[in-house]
């Protein structure tokens, strides 16, 4: 195998002189721009449940619809991606933008769509609901909705008490790929044309006939507790898996695909006492922790969580989940880019080796610390 080129002071002066030109040697760039295994650019990093409510009840008091914007969202940027201009490109991951998202009772989000394909994870309340497609789709804490590319859709909020989600977006992709295109409805809300889809599927693995050719969101909406029944299907009766625990996966019930085309998303269960055996894979994930309490090793170092914080694991980094608690179980929900690395056939898994299966912790997570790092 060849090794590192040996630059002659004749082999610089011609690099320089190329370069004026607009060319580049690629004997020199391939070790930069051709890694052997994947560099993410992105960061492991913890959001903290009581930092994000603060901000987001502080922008609920400050940002309303009448002075500018249509949503009222904060953006989870993750540090190692936030010299990118603009705004770190909404980057929680090197393809994926979660966000979280407050309406207060009686506002109006109004309708839009674009290139962007999104998600919602319902983190607190009841009462509102998006328009998708024509369908009123009314959300709960614990609900997983799907908003595909191209479709319109708004939120209203019918309730007494503030509503809170997790929105996720392929915006760093598609800002990447320059593919944006968004547009503002001309009307202030849809026209309700669609019956609720969860009607239609209250059978649970059967496809109505009216939905033998795919389509972009047959079903809309994941109902929590029917989605809670499925796990607790596998916990009852079958073994966790030694890494993840028990998963479930939306799909689209027209297809058998992701539920959304570029985002994969997973409801988890961490048996008490769980603690899984170390992996890393290709895609990112970014986890909400909906109940429970403990903890993820990412390259040795130890991220503490609880309910409502949110965790990224960045690609490639060998990751392990354990529950700390003894009576609890915990429930994770996540978000992912697998679709879009399994449609590139560039998806893959590797199962961590040594020590068992298990690393060696090296540190816990400190914010600070790693800001200060990232400015060296």
């Amino acid at each position: 195998m060849a090794g590192p080129v040996r630059v002659t002071p004749e082999m610089e002066a011609f690099h320089q002189q190329v370069s004026k030109d607009g060319l580049e040697p690629l004997w020199m760039a391939a070790p930069e721009v051709m890694h052997r295994q994947p560099k993410s650019k992105a960061i492991p990093y913890i959001w903290k449940k009581e930092v994000i409510e603060r901000h987001v009840k502080k922008a609920a008091d400050i940002i309303s619809f009448e002075n500018g914007g249509d949503r009222r969202v904060l953006m989870l940027i993750n540090p190692g991606m936030r010299d990118l201009e603009p705004y770190g490109w909404g980057a929680t991951t090197q393809t994926l933008s979660v966000c979280v998202q407050i309406l207060l009772p009686g506002e109006e989000a109004p309708p839009h769509r674009h290139t962007q394909t999104a998600i919602r994870y319902i983190v607190e309340g009841e009462g509102a609901y998006s328009g998708v497609d024509g369908e009123k789709v009314y959300m709960c804490e614990g609900d997983y909705v799907i908003t595909p590319k191209g479709l319109w859709h708004e939120h209203e909020h019918e309730g007494t008490e503030p509503m809170m989600w997790m929105d996720c977006l392929d915006t760093p992709l598609i800002y990447y790929l320059h593919g944006t295109f968004f547009e503002g409805s001309p009307v202030k809300k849809q026209l309700i044309t669609r019956k609720p889809s969860v009607d239609k599927y209250q059978g649970g693995m059967v496809r109505p006939l009216g939905d033998h050719q795919p389509s972009k969101a047959p079903l809309p909406v994941y109902r929590y507790n029917s989605t809670l029944a499925s796990l607790k299907g596998l916990s009852d009766h079958y073994e966790p898996d030694p890494v993840e625990g028990y998963v479930v996966e939306y799909i689209n019930p027209s297809n058998g695909h992701s539920a959304n085309e570029n985002i994969g998303a997973w409801l988890q269960k961490l048996p008490v006492g769980f603690h899984g055996k170390a992996h890393r894979h290709v895609n990112s994930v970014v986890y909400h922790i909906k109940e429970g309490k403990g903890y993820t090793l990412i390259d040795g170092v130890r991220f503490d969580w609880e309910k409502g914080d949110y965790l990224v694991v960045p690609t490639w980094a060998v990751h392990e989940h354990v529950n700390t608690s003894k009576t609890e179980e915990a429930i994770l929900f996540s978000t992912n880019d697998i679709p879009i690395f399994e449609g590139l056939d560039l998806q893959r898994v590797e199962e961590y080796t040594e020590n068992g299966g298990y690393q060696v912790e090296i540190g816990q997570f400190d914010p600070a610390e790693t800001q200060e790092l990232l400015k060296r």
